[in-house]
């Protein structure tokens, strides 16, 4: 084992040594990668250290340098050293974080995260919380405690009985939401039909009269979904308005703050999120502004008793202990990873302080980026970012709308070959535009002006390429 460990160390060194010196885009094709791993289940096993480089050395090419500096797309963080570190303990100690007798260390890091995150983002101290393994799940968990409370009222037992007959459960949010939000309501017996729309202002967020109109004109038990931090624009929904018409209909908040709850944590954007904490459940994702490893979403829930309801399972061979916290009362997996451990390492290497100065940094990096590129000729701002996120296009004079739509992906397809940064596309308001997203913990003052340079010269080169036609 313990030649496999090292073997694996070094090419995990040799991987985390690259950024600035290897590309940052994936370099061999879907053909080649199947050539190098789809071969015939194998009769006989082979040492595992050979099986160690096998994989590094076949998987590096086909790998994205996601943990660069230079990396902008899909909001992807990097991960912090003693994140990725903790993390190599979780897999090496191999803890079933469920319950506390399963693994009492795993179960009191746990708990004492969670409780330092409620205080970075200042939340409610009595809320309850989950880790799952992101985002989407951190949904799933927060939004079955909306639905057994708000079932629960209306004299409903959802987990005894089920959806079949139970009153109706409508869904109220923008059309600026995530996919992972109605993936989540998907998975907890919810319809799209279930899903309306609600009109946005010139702001990109929820417009309050036309939550009011809605709320009344669908009476009974509700849920509504706002925004901290879209993902095209970082757009946040005015909660000091929203939620209190929320609550005078008896709805259900939730907030989705896969990345913009971090704002909380700074004091020069902590005005994005004012009233974030009148709602009843929010999530984060630990993988995107933390900077711990995947695997890490994060719900908060004001009722804990809703929580603990709608997530909770008692067997007669499951050992629940009355004193420490078994996270299987909060979280919809049983076997699963602690996933807090790493979270716990993040939050005490950088504290409060380095948390904010990430988000800020960030934030100034993503807004020297677009003003940067969508200043260049043959590229416009398309949004300023407010917050981390921003948008620019490339565009040909004379050119329509679609014609820019393709030239824009294609402005994207050589940004990125050449491995120097990495970009994705996105659409925002029916055109093509690209997204600058940054999170990394280790993007600097140098990234950013590669960014704008590569920018420069794949936008200058195609003027030549045209002028010489």
């Amino acid at each position: 084992m313990l030649n496999a460990l090292s073997r694996a160390q070094f090419h995990a060194s040799e991987w985390l040594s690259s950024p600035g010196s290897s590309p940052i885009n994936a370099t061999v094709s879907e053909q080649q990668l199947r050539r190098a791993f789809d071969c015939r289940l194998p009769d006989t096993g082979a040492p595992a250290d050979e099986v160690i480089d096998f994989i590094a050395n076949n998987a590096r090419d086909g790998l994205l340098g996601s943990s660069s500096g230079g990396f902008f797309a899909w909001v992807i963080g990097g991960i912090l050293p003693s994140a990725l570190a903790a993390d190599w303990l979780v897999s090496a100690w191999d803890q079933n974080a469920a319950l506390y007798t399963c693994s009492p260390a795993s179960a009191i890091i746990e708990e004492v995260a969670g409780e330092w995150l409620k205080q970075l983002f200042d939340l409610p101290r009595e809320a309850s919380f989950a880790f799952t393994t992101g985002c989407q799940m951190a949904h799933m968990t927060a939004l079955a405690a909306a639905r057994h409370a708000l079932l629960d009222a209306k004299g409903w037992n959802v987990e005894e009985d089920g959806l079949f007959g139970a009153p109706p459960i409508a869904i109220f949010t923008t059309d600026h939401h995530h996919g992972s939000v109605e993936r989540a309501l998907r998975y907890l017996g919810f319809g799209r039909k279930s899903i309306i729309s609600i009109e946005t202002d010139v702001s990109g967020g929820m417009d309050p009269a036309a939550l009011t109109r809605a709320l009344q004109a669908h009476p009974g038990p509700a849920i509504v979904v706002l925004n901290a931090a879209d993902l095209n624009a970082g757009i946040f929904d005015d909660f000091n308005s929203l939620i209190p018409i929320a609550k005078s209909f008896g709805a259900w908040t939730h907030i989705d703050g896969a990345f913009g709850l971090f704002a909380r944590a700074s004091k020069s954007r902590m005005h994005l999120v004012d009233g974030i904490d009148q709602a009843d459940s929010w999530v984060t994702d630990g993988h995107k502004w933390l900077n711990a490893p995947f695997d890490c979403g994060i719900c908060f829930v004001r009722n804990s008793k809703a929580h603990r309801a709608a997530m909770t399972l008692e067997a007669s061979y499951v050992t629940q202990n009355q004193s420490a916290r078994d996270q299987i009362n909060w979280n919809p997996e049983w076997s699963r990873r602690a996933r807090g451990i790493p979270v716990y390492a993040a939050l005490k290497e950088l504290g409060r302080e380095g948390v904010a100065d990430l988000v800020d940094r960030c934030c100034e990096y993503c807004h020297a980026m677009v003003i940067g590129i969508g200043g260049l000729p043959g590229a416009e701002m398309i949004v300023e970012p407010g917050l981390n996120q921003g948008l620019v296009r490339f565009v040909r004079k004379g050119a329509s709308d679609a014609d820019n739509d393709v030239f824009t992906d294609h402005v994207i397809e050589a940004i990125n070959a050449t491995g120097k940064v990495f970009f994705s596309g996105t659409t925002w308001r029916g055109k093509t535009a690209m997204r600058i997203s940054v999170v990394n913990w280790q993007t600097s003052d140098k990234d950013v002006k590669t960014a704008i340079q590569t920018v420069a010269d794949i936008l200058a080169g195609m003027r030549e390429l045209s002028q010489c036609r």
